[in-house]
């Protein structure tokens, strides 16, 4: 009986995943409230967390789903 064959190895699912939480986590990191509101206007729409850390968390993030997709599988030896 032939054994199934994935196309990615044990490795490329956990860096996959752990991407797909830096991901959700920037995107996280990105909320907040919104821009108008009835007593005036937030000025929280431009801090530092959410026009620079967030979207470079999912930057990394993304790079790492392509790290993660790309990485080598290592050949079983039977």
């Amino acid at each position: 009986m032939e054994k199934k064959s994935f196309a990615f190895g044990k490795m490329n699912y956990i860096i996959c995943i752990a991407s797909v939480v830096v991901v959700i986590l920037g995107f996280i990191l990105m909320t907040g409230p919104a821009s108008t509101i009835e007593g005036g206007y937030e000025k929280d729409i431009f801090s530092t967390r959410r026009i620079v850390i967030a979207p470079i968390t999912c930057f990394f993030g993304f790079l790492m789903m392509i790290v993660g997709i790309l990485y080598p599988r290592k050949q079983r030896e039977d």
